[in-house]
């Protein structure tokens, strides 16, 4: 039954008593009155709260998978982004990532199938990926930018281990 049958009968359909509709006064004023006094609570929280993380920290970090590389192979070796080495394709993944060589770091994501060999150099991989390229008989490789990167650490480490 509607609400409008519900309430045939009914003198004020809901409203309290008859006085209870007349102004704003029942409703506490209108629109955003009392919002810094008696409406207070329906604010948020006021001020900053937690601990937000410097941009300059954050790494910019694209992903590829594995399957899409597999599925692509063929067309970036058309396209000259990849080489074809008998079966086997070598691909370069900030080469076929869209802004690949504008990203901090390019990771290669596991998931999916892999059919060919692939041999393919990025700044990291998923230990699924590794998996996944290995078992059909290709290889991953960590770029020059990882591997200096992987360099820089282990000689701030040892610094720190001196130190220490």
């Amino acid at each position: 039954m509607s609400k409008k049958r519900r309430q045939r009968g009914s003198r004020t359909h809901g409203g309290g008593t008859h006085k209870n509709r007349r102004g704003a006064g029942h409703r506490g004023g209108r629109g955003a009155a009392g919002r810094s006094k008696h409406e207070f609570h329906n604010y948020g929280p006021l001020g900053k709260h937690g601990f937000k993380r410097p941009e300059a920290s954050k790494a910019d970090v694209l992903e590829v998978t594995v399957q899409k590389l597999d599925e692509d192979a063929a067309l970036y070796a058309a396209d000259g982004l990849a080489e074809a080495d008998g079966d086997a394709y070598v691909i370069d993944a900030r080469d076929v990532v869209d802004g690949g060589y504008d990203a901090d770091v390019v990771k290669v994501l596991g998931g999916g199938q892999v059919r060919r060999e692939l041999r393919v150099t990025a700044d990291a991989f998923t230990a699924g990926a590794v998996e996944l390229i290995e078992e059909a008989g290709g290889e991953a490789a960590l770029s020059e930018r990882a591997e200096a990167a992987a360099d820089e650490t282990e000689d701030t480490s040892d610094d720190e281990a001196d130190e220490a």
